[in-house]
């Protein structure tokens, strides 16, 4: 507004200057042309002096002389006319599983929402993975906060090119370590726990090793087992992760989030949407096991009216041999 202010001051006095019997120009007075002029002087060294920094914004100013200061507190801040890159003290990202993009909530400053993508597991399974996290920057090593905000000069560009593409690779990385069968029977928190551990120490290197694959599959609890027939015996292609000859994983450091001086707040999966067939295959299975209780219970039932008669038969003979001595002491006396 400063900068247009002092536009049309100048070239209200020039084009006067130039086009004297223009009635439209002849209205605008030397005066009120360098008064606009003297606003927009005004108003841009207001606006380039100082800014107005928000409560739960940490904020890099980068002076015209070369240096930089971190500034965490809120009210008006002197800037110099240097340049102010604002990050979110926390900054939340989610994946969200909608059908449309245009169903997502709307970002805003520390708020960032994309639609889930598809991923595919170890056993090719594939499935739609909503996720929610939470990253906070480093206001306590202004140092730190400094290098990493000059070399992502906005939160976005931080977010976009550092943090997404992060959370990316642990999400591939913990869908390789893991079948969506193992993921629906309890591994769940093993999924939470790999996910959020590679965000905070850098990325699992992965190595690929072959199983030899059940030629049933067992459904139901540890009395009733019912098995499937699900094929021929064959090798299964499976991933782990690597370790070095001490036992400690090995990382691929270089995509860790500390360099950037970040901490994860919170890293979790938030819902999963299984693809058709896999749905079709649940179903499936809780048929089998509803199945397999109903004949546990049936034989139950049956076991206990097999006992239930074997009792009264046990009954009815004690009643006639006792029948039978009463009779027999009584022929006796």
């Amino acid at each position: 507004i400063g900068i247009l202010l002092i536009i049309i001051g100048i070239l209200s006095i020039v084009l006067k200057t130039i086009f004297t019997t223009n009635k439209y120009l002849n209205s605008i007075t030397k005066t009120r042309s360098i008064q606009l002029t003297v606003l927009g002087i005004l108003l841009s060294v207001i606006t380039g002096m100082f800014f107005y920094a928000d409560a739960g914004t940490a904020y890099a100013v980068q002076f015209m002389s070369g240096g930089d200061k971190m500034i965490t507190t809120q009210g008006v801040k002197l800037k110099y006319w240097g340049r102010v890159i604002p990050l979110s003290y926390e900054i939340s990202i989610k994946d969200i599983i909608v059908d449309n993009k245009k169903d997502l909530p709307e970002d805003g400053q520390g708020i960032y929402n994309r639609k889930a993508q598809k991923w595919e597991f170890s056993d090719a399974i594939k499935a739609e993975i909503s996720t929610s996290v939470i990253v906070g920057v480093n206001i306590n090593d202004e140092e730190v906060f400094l290098n990493m905000a000059d070399r992502n000069k906005s939160e976005g560009k931080l977010i976009f090119g550092r943090v997404l593409p992060n959370i990316d690779a642990a999400i591939k990385n913990t869908c390789k370590l893991m079948d969506a069968q193992d993921y629906i029977s309890g591994q769940a928190s093993d999924f939470d726990r790999y996910f959020r551990d590679q965000l905070e120490n850098g990325m699992y290197q992965v190595e690929q090793y072959y199983e030899a694959e059940n030629s049933n599959e067992i459904v139901g609890d540890t009395t009733t087992i019912r098995k499937i027939a699900v094929g021929k015996s064959s090798k299964q292609k499976k991933f782990r992760i690597k370790k070095n000859k001490n036992g400690t994983i090995v990382r691929d450091a270089s995509n860790s989030l500390k360099q950037y001086g970040l901490k994860i707040y919170q890293a979790q999966v938030t819902g999963i949407d299984w693809e058709e067939s896999f749905d079709e295959r649940l179903d499936l299975q809780k048929n089998e096991v509803a199945q397999t209780q109903l004949e546990k219970q049936q034989a139950e039932r049956e076991y206990y009216r097999a006992k239930k008669e074997v009792a009264k038969g046990e009954s009815e003979k004690a009643k006639e041999r006792a029948r039978l001595e009463k009779i027999q002491i009584q022929q006796t006396i």
